[in-house]
């Protein structure tokens, strides 16, 4: 796979042009606005700038990097590439039409590949030809800093398909956990209680988000609390893909979206872009300390972390991914410090089922059910790791 076609001249698709691009590969970047594309090339040139300045490169190896990178708004420019990477709009409909017109132009072996961070690659091959060379590459933005790509085969997709492509991102520098075909991936299904069960105890009234998100950087060790880390994603994004995940998840509860993140969706209050979000970012605007109380931040903090370790363990439980690429992805995909199966056996299994049956039975929500696999572990005395 020496020629790489990237679909979208966005953040995201001019990252992992940049990634292939840097590991000596010959790159396409394919977008029907110009200035987009312009916009990509200067953007590339002021980063190299700055490697230059920091002798990550030779002068010399950066003006060679960026004359890799041809810039097309033809996808006539595609005919002779060796794999596609679509990184365009989370629209199911627009993705399949863009996979139909990319086959109709390439060749018979190039490998065709979206970079969606949580829609259906099988719904997505279905509109090919040949769905069997159709397979999910999911950078993590920035691509050239963030070092996780999820790799997702449907289920058209060849046998051993998964580890060629494998084996092609870890020779780009990266690091590649394979996953099935199901909602949100590892990341974005694992993740969602960081954001709701924090809502959720707002909601409450247990505490405000400057406290919960104390609790969650003091405590947890976590780099961003999860209202800071929703307002900096922008709500646009983070809000959309909780009810996308909600939604292909058959409306299960523990995807529930909250109304108070919908509401400042619905507001245009987007967080750090907006200027406003669950936080207030104009200048001046003053930030509340929050409650250092030990007890109210412990109880905060194990309510999060129970909930992604169960939502962890499900996966596992359910064949998701593995055990060591549900830690790896969280920690390298998400800055997690710990995965979360090697922090539930920190935890104590039996401790994590007790506190988590004491939320079921106060709740009587589906929501706080535990998983069959921690139950399991606890019975037959067995841990994670």
């Amino acid at each position: 796979m020496k020629k790489i076609g990237i679909i979208g001249g966005g953040a995201m698709g001019s990252g992992i042009a940049q990634v292939f691009a840097q590991a000596g590969h010959s790159v396409v970047l394919y977008d029907t606005n110009q200035e987009a594309l312009d916009r990509s090339k200067q953007n590339l040139a002021n980063t190299f700038v700055k490697l230059v300045a920091k002798e990550k490169y030779t002068a010399e190896q950066a003006e060679t990097i960026q004359n890799s990178i041809e810039y097309a708004q033809s996808l006539d420019a595609f005919a002779t590439i060796d794999l596609m990477i679509e990184a365009i709009v989370e629209n199911l409909d627009v993705k399949k039409s863009v996979f139909k017109q990319v086959e109709a132009i390439v060749s018979a072996d190039c490998i065709l590949a979206s970079n969606t961070s949580s829609l259906s690659i099988a719904s997505i091959a279905s509109s090919c030809e040949n769905p069997s060379r159709v397979i999910g590459i999911h950078f993590f933005n920035p691509a050239p800093l963030m070092a996780l790509v999820e790799i997702i085969p449907a289920v058209q997709t060849r046998e051993g398909l998964a580890e060629e492509v494998k084996a092609l991102i870890q020779s780009v520098k990266k690091l590649p956990v394979i996953t099935k075909d199901t909602p949100g991936f590892i990341v974005n299904r694992v993740a969602r209680p960081f954001y709701g069960e924090a809502i959720r105890i707002l909601e409450e009234g247990v505490a405000d988000a400057e406290t919960i998100d104390f609790a969650m950087t003091s405590l947890g060790g976590f780099r961003m609390g999860p209202f800071e880390l929703m307002d900096f994603i922008g709500h646009d994004v983070n809000y959309r893909v909780t009810e996308s995940v909600f939604e292909a998840f058959f409306y299960d509860p523990r995807f529930k979206p909250s109304f108070s993140q919908k509401r400042l969706f619905e507001a245009g209050y987007y967080g750090r872009k907006s200027g406003r979000g669950f936080y207030n970012y104009a200048e001046g605007a003053e930030k509340k300390e929050p409650n250092q109380a030990q007890v109210l931040l412990e109880k905060i903090y194990k309510r999060i972390l129970l909930m992604l370790i169960n939502e962890a363990a499900d996966a596992l439980f359910l064949n998701i991914a593995n055990r060591e690429d549900l830690d790896t992805a969280m920690t390298k995909g998400v800055n997690y410090p710990k995965g979360l199966l090697k922090w539930a056996d920190e935890y104590g299994l039996e401790n994590v089922q007790n506190d988590l049956d004491k939320l079921y039975n106060y709740y009587h929500e589906d929501r706080y059910r535990l998983s069959p696999i921690i139950r399991n572990m606890v019975k037959e005395n067995k841990s994670f790791y």
